[in-house]
């Protein structure tokens, strides 16, 4: 039987001719970082005192000693970051120049220093652009001409740091006779069956041998034979249960083995879990264009998304566990879909079984993101061969549901002045309209594969034409006001966002003795977009006064408008089922600490779009829509049951009183939107009055003037607290309430968010992690609104 060796101790990293400890898997900064021989890029300014790390060569060492009683010893890494000659006593084993591959190399005998030598990231890709000539990008680092993370470049919420080392598993492998060396499973179902079609590849040492695989999975039981170094086997198991999202029914898994047989005894074996469901993409025509509406097990869904980028711009620093909470967290979202995006990397088998057991269906991206990449060789070659290895490597996960060719290339081709750059030198296209969709559909045809986000289908339309494909809707945050998604219903929002600074605690610990201020030199340097602070206070002064010299109010309404901006778009967006089928925002996480886009800051700490995501995205919705020249409260109802009941509307003024009122029936069906027409007479007038819809437990809200014009009381209530909780009792009306429970203790976690309360209403907010409990410091942790603030 085959036998592995994980090969992870005992590594050094050749730092001004000393052996420093090195860990594998990892990389060359967090080995510096544990030696103390940079600060923490993290922290402060730091990044820019560590960017040489990114310019060396680096050089890893150990032992090796690959004697064992079997016939065969292979050197195996899962991945090499990224350019790299492996070299034992000097005699090269071979070059590297792709993060995204795993490699193999035969030792047999073998035994002394073990290196791997690094060169810079950054002269590899400087000597694949003399070769193949310049392409135009997005950000001025040379992230198209190599095979890597491209974020590692930086991005614009994410620090310049460009990484080297062994960042995943290195082990021997020991092997007789013959090994597994690749299965592609083909999971279906077929009248009702589960069926499982298992297509071996081995490795031979001896070719005299009969070789045979056998298979299980639930209970059913197959076995065929090695024809050369090639097999299929195929098992139909009955009475399966089907895999569903998070949200329409349970997600199943089963076990399958595979064993390889030769010689009467077991050379190798091969387990996985899979998860039987069926797959489609509706982009059909209609009378509103083309669609994109995903299709799992014959249920059309709208996708509740969120993009995903590496949690960490060091990924060998990610655990299983890490993988784990920061799902758990997009699942408690309401989340049912994450996009992998293509600035990023494949991710770890962690991170899809996680998704598999949490019900997340997942969009992975190929690596390709914001720029043109050369299609000449050696990127051609390396990009079909890490396609190839990793559609294969993805295929038993359930919830791995669309392939997508790259993020924004085709529309970057279009629209930002490549194409009369390029002159007709390749840009990526034979990749996505080629390449990328003849592997998918020849390793993987169980599944969808799509060229590009944003893209209509055809060049014969704009690659981002709102009523065909998949849509980003950036010039909103780049240039508008948030009401502005209101103007338009694409068929499917794959990309939109609004930043806001991370959690206070979060800023104090990248910030240690930094006097915060929007324009303090910390935080600017943890700002990273272009014109970011000021899209930031363009979006605050649409709605209110700018506050000037008062940190804390500006991180609160900076906060309270991500918010509010992203709910307005997925209410709107969602209101509109069919024809819109899915929001993805950008983005669920952090890479590190700062000013972005992300609900989940670089921490792990929740902003209140995190808890406004969890209402906008749960199954039952109520939103205030303008439909022509009316108000309508659409109910959304993504539940399996229909949904009837009554909602109870109320036309209130901003002291308190109410001005008309109603209660009205409603019935939305399963999977429906319905929308009830609110009578002319409650449609409130002016900035003192505001309009309040009750029902089903879920309220909705509608100010038709911005904050700044709104008379706000002097908000007054009563705070109360007990273990585990905070009691807020309100005597005025009270707007977009917020515990900053990292303001009591930095370990505090609050489990809502905004919430706004008419007189006489109170709401208890769960507080964990906070030691000593105290009235007067909760009040102090407590924000919302007020006239002129």
């Amino acid at each position: 039987m085959l036998e592995a060796t994980p090969l992870t101790e005992g590594w050094v990293l050749r730092h001004e001719g000393e052996g420093l400890p090195a860990a594998v898997p990892g990389c060359v900064h967090t080995d510096l970082l544990a030696a103390g021989v940079i600060p923490d890029p993290f922290l402060g300014r730091s990044e820019t005192e560590v960017a040489w790390v990114g310019r060396r060569e680096w050089t890893y060492e150990t032992e090796l000693r690959a004697g064992s009683g079997h016939e065969q010893t292979d050197l195996v890494f899962d991945g090499l970051d990224t350019a790299a000659e492996v070299l034992v006593d000097g005699q090269l084993l071979g070059r590297t120049r792709n993060m995204h591959r795993s490699y193999r190399f035969d030792v047999t005998g073998m035994s002394g220093r073990l290196s791997v030598r690094f060169v810079s990231a950054y002269a590899e890709a400087e000597a694949v652009r003399g070769r193949v000539g310049e392409r135009p990008a997005a950000y001025a680092e040379p992230y198209q001409y190599v095979r890597k993370m491209a974020c590692s470049f930086g991005w614009d919420w994410g620090p310049t740091l460009v990484t080297a080392g062994i960042w995943r598993p290195v082990r021997l492998e020991h092997w007789s006779t013959a090994r597994i060396a690749r299965v592609r499973p083909l999971v279906t179902v077929e009248d009702g069956l589960g069926v499982v079609e298992l297509h071996v590849e081995v490795e031979r040492s001896r070719v005299e041998v009969p070789l045979a695989v056998e298979a299980t999975v639930g209970g059913v039981r197959a076995r065929a034979e090695i024809d050369g170094t090639e097999g299929v086997v195929r098992l139909r198991v009955p009475d399966v249960g089907l895999w569903w999202p998070r949200g329409y029914g349970e997600q199943p898994l089963y076990d399958v083995e595979l064993t390889l047989l030769g010689g009467g005894e077991a050379l190798d074996v091969w387990r996985r879990r899979v998860g039987f469901r069926t797959v489609e993409l509706d982009t059909s025509a209609d009378a509103h264009g083309t669609g994109f509406t995903l299709v799992v097990n014959g249920e059309r869904l709208f996708a509740r998304g969120v993009n995903w980028i590496p949690d960490d711009v060091f990924p060998s620093r990610i655990t299983r566990a890490r993988y784990r909470k920061r799902l758990e967290q997009a699942a408690g979202a309401g989340v049912d879909l994450v996009r992998v995006w293509g600035g990023g990397i494949y991710e770890s088998e962690d991170f899809y079984d996680a998704c598999d057991e949490l019900g997340l269906l997942v969009w992975q991206d190929f690596p390709f993101a914001c720029a043109a990449y050369p299609e000449e060789q050696p990127l051609r070659g390396e990009v079909e061969a890490e396609a190839r290895e990793n559609v294969v490597r993805l295929m038993p996960h359930p919830s791995l549901v669309l392939w997508n060719g790259n993020n924004e290339n085709l529309w970057g081709f279009r629209d930002w002045g490549w194409e009369e750059r390029l002159a007709g030198d390749s840009w990526g296209e034979g990749y996505y309209l080629g390449v990328l969709p003849r592997v998918v559909a020849e390793s993987d045809p169980t599944r969808v594969y799509t060229a590009g986000s944003p893209w209509s289908g055809s060049w014969a339309r704009h690659p981002n034409d709102p009523a065909h494909g998949t849509h980003h809707s950036w010039e909103v945050w780049n240039r508008a006001d948030y009401g502005e998604y209101r103007a338009q219903v694409p068929r499917f929002v794959a990309e939109f966002g609004w930043q806001a600074p991370p959690a206070y605690a979060t800023l104090r610990r990248a910030l240690p003795g930094e006097e915060l201020a929007p324009d303090s030199p910390g935080v600017l340097h943890h700002q990273k977009a272009d014109d970011g602070n000021g899209k930031l206070r363009r979006g605050l002064e649409q709605h209110f006064a700018f506050p000037e010299g008062d940190f804390d109010r500006w991180h609160y309404l900076t906060q309270v408008n991500q918010a509010r901006a992203v709910a307005a778009g997925i209410e709107h967006w969602r209101s509109n089922w069919p024809v819109c089928a899915g929001t993805v925002v950008w983005q669920l996480n952090d890479c590190w600490p700062v000013t972005s886009w992300a609900a989940v800051d670089g921490d792990g700490r929740e902003k209140p779009l995190y808890h406004e995501l969890r209402r906008v995205y749960a199954d039952r919705l109520l939103t205030f829509q303008v439909r022509g020249r009316g108000l309508v409260l659409a109910v959304v109802n993504q539940g399996a049951q229909a949904w009837a009941g009554a909602v109870r509307l109320r036309r209130m003024s901003v002291d308190g009183g109410v001005i008309g009122e109603r209660e009205m029936d409603f019935r939305a069906d399963r999977r429906g939107v319905t929308a009830v027409a609110v009578a002319p007479e409650l449609a409130p007038v002016g900035p003192k009055e505001f309009l309040v819809a009750d029902g089903g437990g879920l309220r909705a809200l509608h100010f038709p003037s911005p904050d700044r014009e709104i008379p706000y009381p002097r908000p007054e209530f009563d705070v109360t607290v007990a273990p585990g909780s905070v009691t807020v009792t309100a005597h005025t009306l009270v707007r977009d309430l917020l515990l900053q429970a990292d303001r009591l203790d930095p370990e505090a976690r609050a489990d809502r968010g905004l919430v706004t309360l008419l007189p006489g209403e109170e709401v208890t907010i769960g507080v964990s992690g906070w030691q000593t409990p105290d009235a007067d410091a909760a009040r102090s942790a407590l924000y919302c609104l007020e006239t002129g603030r």
